[in-house]
């Protein structure tokens, strides 16, 4: 009987708030704000957030934290939505802090009646200048002193569009020798003429993130915003805000963000790579983007699993790559349908099989039987790997050389007789003689043999362009390096083999589905595929190589 897993932090206070009788039932948010893709970072906050409401019986909002309207696109939003669907999870109400413009406007004017925010004049430059720093207190901006009706009208005048981008600003009354720099008198509101995506010109003020965050939290009646560690000193202003506005108590909890060695989570750094030419878009199969990793070729469940291996903790930590990839291939191994893929092809010619007869093997599709058999068809000519064949045999070489004998896949025992060379000097042809009583699942010849190698009908493969996909980075933390992150790109972070050969059976091959290139590696469709011209992604290989290439470096 395996052992109960321990709860993490954020779960024994649920559970204390749930038995204490403080909620009836649980309600958290995922709030992104669209103005990018959804990385494995986020992957982490979103099955944290739809865990805790599916293990506690309660409900997850999805909310948009779209208050920034220069930086946010429907295209990001669009993303957002799929790539939380497609890791399995359902929001219960799909929600914008841009529904909550005309409230937050009220909420800050109730701040002003209160004599708890003020409208300043000040510039951004003279106002971080006045703002002291961790030592040394800050400065009261002359402005601070406006009365309560000046300071209503300036703020109406804002929101109608009187005053132009940066002219004047609404700023929280707290202290202005807060040992929190926070709580220094922060900003509220923002003038800026921008299109929204959804509110389109109905706005020219913006509330500040610390403004919209925790009032739509309270709005929604949200009971534990949960958030990263760098939120942390956000939390005071946070509370305070709540607490003079007198509305619902949502509280904000803090854990360890996802930092992974050979990439980078920065959004700015992944729009860098994009809007740079680094890589081909957002979901290139490189980018530690969720949609990136989908076209990858990446599971749902393997990226659940996890961030469920790396728990739930207070303090940063680096994540190895290689436990991703642990995840990934645990997954695949389990799921992935099996085929026979050549990447780098040379013929292999039966001698004594009799030409143009075809015939029909029976090969497994998966782990186990519970996934069924396949017809694989069989000819006199096949498609090897040329790295399956040496002219002189190696030392403990189990594969084609002459006079070796191998085991084709599903099909018969074969002797290597020869081979032939183009003008150039490269093989082109290896000859062999098959042992007709060596058939796999009838075999009645008592040999046996060490190598067992794949192959593909050449009259019947398809062909096919096969990328090879490494991390994006040599450097194990390229944000940390000296000189710009990008000067530390795998320059072999993709390798194109155009002239690959698979079975037949891939004819059928959907984006959705999961492939193991036997002895290859793990592979899927990629999405630029057609069926003039199938494309291929490696997903990851079948063993961790990465690890021993970088231990040698």
């Amino acid at each position: 009987m395996s052992e109960e897993k321990s709860l993490n932090f954020i779960e024994e206070i649920v559970e204390a708030d749930l038995a204490s009788g403080k909620y009836q039932t649980i309600l958290t948010r995922f709030p992104p704000e669209p103005n990018g893709y959804l990385h494995i970072g986020h992957a982490k906050s979103i099955c944290l957030n739809f865990g805790l409401g599916l293990k506690y019986g309660g409900k997850t909002n999805l909310r948009f934290d779209d208050t920034n309207p220069t930086k946010e696109e429907v295209e990001y939003v669009d993303s957002i939505k799929e790539d939380v669907q497609w890791l399995g999870f359902s929001w219960a109400n799909e929600l914008y802090a841009s529904d909550y413009f005309e409230q937050l406007y009220l909420f800050a004017v109730d701040l002003i009646k209160k004599e708890l925010a003020y409208v300043d004049d000040l510039s951004a430059e003279e106002i971080a200048t006045l703002k002291g720093t961790p030592t040394v207190s800050g400065m009261d901006s002359p402005h601070r002193t406006r009365t309560v009706e000046e300071n209503l009208q300036l703020f109406a005048d804002m929101r109608a569009g009187k005053y132009t981008d940066g002219e004047k600003v609404l700023r929280a009354k707290i202290d202005m020798s807060a040992s929190n720099m926070h709580m220094r008198d922060p900003l509220l509101y923002r003038i800026k003429h921008a299109h929204h995506h959804r509110t389109g010109d109905a706005w020219c003020i913006y509330p500040m993130y610390d403004f919209a965050h925790g009032q739509s939290d309270s709005i929604e009646n949200i009971t534990h915003s949960i958030c990263t560690l760098e939120f942390i000193p956000h939390r005071e202003l946070y509370d305070w805000l709540i607490e003079k506005l007198d509305i619902f108590p949502s509280k904000q909890y803090e854990f360890a963000r996802l930092n992974m060695t050979y990439t980078v989570m920065s959004k700015r750094k992944l729009l860098q790579l994009v809007t740079e030419g680094h890589v081909q878009g957002w979901d290139d199969p490189r980018m530690p983007t969720i949609s990136g990793m989908r076209r990858r070729g990446f599971t749902a469940e393997s990226i659940r699993s996890f961030c469920d291996k790396i728990g739930v903790a207070k303090r940063e930590n680096m994540i190895d790559f290689s436990l991703l990839e642990f995840c990934l291939r645990e997954d695949l191994n389990k799921s992935a349908l099996r085929v026979m893929g050549v990447l780098d092809p040379v013929k292999l010619i039966i001698t004594n099989y009799p030409e143009g007869q075809t015939e029909e093997l029976v090969s497994e599709n998966g782990p186990d039987e519970a996934y069924g058999t396949r017809i694989v068809p069989f000819s006199n000519t096949l498609w090897v790997e040329r790295d399956d064949f040496m002219e002189v045999a190696a030392k403990k070489w189990f594969r084609l050389a002459p006079g070796a004998t191998v085991r084709l896949k599903s099909a018969y025992i074969v002797r290597c007789d020869g081979f032939t060379k183009d003008a150039d000097g490269i093989v082109n042809e290896i000859h062999c003689s098959y042992l007709p009583e060596t058939k796999s699942g009838h075999d009645t010849s008592g040999m046996s043999v060490k190598g067992t190698i794949h192959w593909v009908s050449v009259e019947h493969a398809l062909p096919a362009e096969v990328r090879l996909y490494e991390r994006l980075f040599k450097a194990e933390n390229p944000s940390t390096e000296e000189g710009d992150f990008k000067e530390y790109i795998n320059e072999d972070s993709l390798t194109i083999i155009p002239n690959a050969r698979v079975e037949r059976s891939l004819a059928r091959a959907t984006i959705e589905s999961r492939y193991q290139f036997l002895r290859k590696g793990y592979f899927c469709l990629d999405k630029e595929s057609t069926p003039e011209k199938m494309v291929f992604n490696r997903t990851v290989t079948l063993k961790d190589a990465w690890s021993k290439t970088a231990n040698k470096a």
